[in-house]
């Protein structure tokens, strides 16, 4: 899933216990501008350091897994939580009103990919057995 917004405000990295940390940002979703939508993000582990070249006001294109989690506490009650766990952040390429500077997209090598060959190669052959 992704979802293109404005940041709205950035936190620190937590660090919760020795081995893991999270951090969270909120993004103003302005589907209709009228009645803007502000969405908390988490992004865990190394994926924290993606946020320190972009800052509060920077628009920007969210990657995001939506999790889900069951817990049931001390006295039995069952909880659940939702998360949007952010994995990729990508800048706008044209500059952000007011001239901000935003970091170019991230390059994912999809461009230097070849086509396999069992995919040209063989002819007009149906192995399909159906």
């Amino acid at each position: 899933m992704n979802v293109k917004g404005r940041i709205l405000e950035i936190s620190n990295t937590q660090q919760v216990t020795s081995s893991f940390q999270k951090r969270e940002f909120v993004l103003e979703y302005a589907e209709n501008p009228q009645y803007p939508e502000f969405i908390k993000f988490e992004m865990i582990q190394d994926k924290c350091a993606l946020l320190d070249s972009f800052k509060t006001g920077d628009e920007i294109n969210v990657h995001f897994n939506l999790k889900g989690r069951k817990w049931t506490d001390p006295k039995g009650e069952v909880k659940y939580f939702n998360s949007l766990q952010a994995w990729k952040l990508e800048g706008n390429t044209a500059p952000a009103a007011g001239g901000g500077n935003t970091p170019p997209p991230m390059d994912n090598g999809m461009d230097q990919m070849e086509e396999p060959g069992w995919i040209s190669e063989g002819g007009d052959e149906d192995d399909l057995p159906f």
